[in-house]
């Protein structure tokens, strides 16, 4: 709000000194001041100095995506996160474990503190964005397309998530949240919910509601089609 009143003041008041000085005086009998044809260096350093700021900024950009887009060749932990109108599936590969939500019971994704964990994010249906504010992480999630990401969270405790791409009507609601725990108690909760789950029956076949259609798929978690791999 200040930064936009300031630059309008600035623009403003440089648009009423122009119209001011630059008016025709009222005693002159020509029509027009004399005239410029051109100004050889000056249109060299206006058209070379934006060239050089964008290069400066790109290259700046890109010294500091490439780490943070980086993904390790060996994580600790493989997530499987499909975002889906209007919820959350988490997966664990090799664990037989699946947290799944939707806009009336977010999910929760568990990661063990101080262990990089690879998200491989999905969507069967439209472009989502996976969100947690904390973790200073935001990525798109488009259909047919396999993104990967890497999170290493350092501090212990729970972080609120969401999808960040408007996707439909419950779109504000479509939220998450991340809890970190050490890794003994990671494993005890991996334990405790596979436990669960054989005692339940296998929850990654059922829906947000505990439904699943005619082939046995998650309401709104349908498998995708053809993927390209992202990382």
């Amino acid at each position: 709000m200040v930064t936009g009143i300031v630059v309008g003041s600035v623009v403003v008041g440089l648009l009423a000194w122009t119209v001011v000085r630059h008016r025709r005086p009222r005693d002159t009998a020509a029509g027009l001041p004399p005239q410029t044809r051109e100004n050889i260096p000056l249109e060299i350093a206006y058209t070379a100095v934006p060239l050089v700021i964008v290069a400066v900024l790109f290259a700046l950009s890109m010294g500091v995506q490439r780490p943070v887009t980086r993904v390790s060749d060996s994580p600790g932990l493989r997530v499987e996160a499909t975002a889906f109108q209007w919820g959350w599936r988490f997966a664990y590969p090799g664990h037989d474990v699946t947290v799944l939500g939707d806009s009336n019971t977010p999910p929760t994704l568990v990661v063990p503190l101080s262990v990089t964990t690879r998200l491989e994010l999905e969507s069967p249906d439209v472009i989502h964005s996976f969100a947690v504010p904390s973790f200073l992480q935001k990525h798109d999630v488009i259909p047919g397309t396999l993104e990967e990401i890497d999170i290493t969270p350092t501090r212990a405790g729970r972080y609120a998530g969401y999808c960040a791409e408007f996707c439909g009507l419950d779109h504000a609601r479509m939220t998450f949240e991340v809890e970190v725990m050490t890794q003994p108690d990671f494993d005890r909760w991996l334990a405790e919910r596979r436990q669960a789950e054989d005692d339940g029956g296998d929850d990654s076949s059922r829906g947000p509601d505990g439904s699943t259609d005619a082939s046995g798929q998650a309401r709104g978690a349908v498998p995708t089609g053809p993927r390209v791999a992202v990382g």
